[in-house]
């Protein structure tokens, strides 16, 4: 018997059906975010203080909820104060719980 040598025809039918793309520049990244800063430590802010309400009602949703750390960039420890000023705000009638569905 013979041996015979085979070759894949798969691999080369597909590289010429899709078009070569331009690599892209090695280090380069796609996307590069800001890193965002904490607005209490960048105003020097000692405590958050629940009577500044316009303050702390920056740090929550149009629907009452509050803010993450995520979105609005502060450190642990000012956004722990935040929280505590948000759920004493409401307790305190200053700030809403939710609205109202319409």
């Amino acid at each position: 018997m013979s041996e015979e040598i085979k070759t894949n025809v798969a691999p080369a039918a597909a590289a010429a059906a899709r078009p070569e793309r331009p690599a892209r520049p090695f280090g380069k990244k796609r996307f590069e975010s800001r890193r965002k800063v904490c607005k209490v430590c960048a105003e020097k802010i000692d405590n958050v203080d629940y009577k500044n309400f316009q303050f702390v009602k920056s740090f929550t949703m149009e629907s009452g909820k509050i803010l993450s750390r995520r979105i609005t960039g502060t450190c642990a420890k000012h956004q722990r104060q935040i929280t505590k000023a948000i759920k004493r705000d409401r307790n305190l009638a200053i700030l809403p719980y939710s609205l109202p569905k319409k």
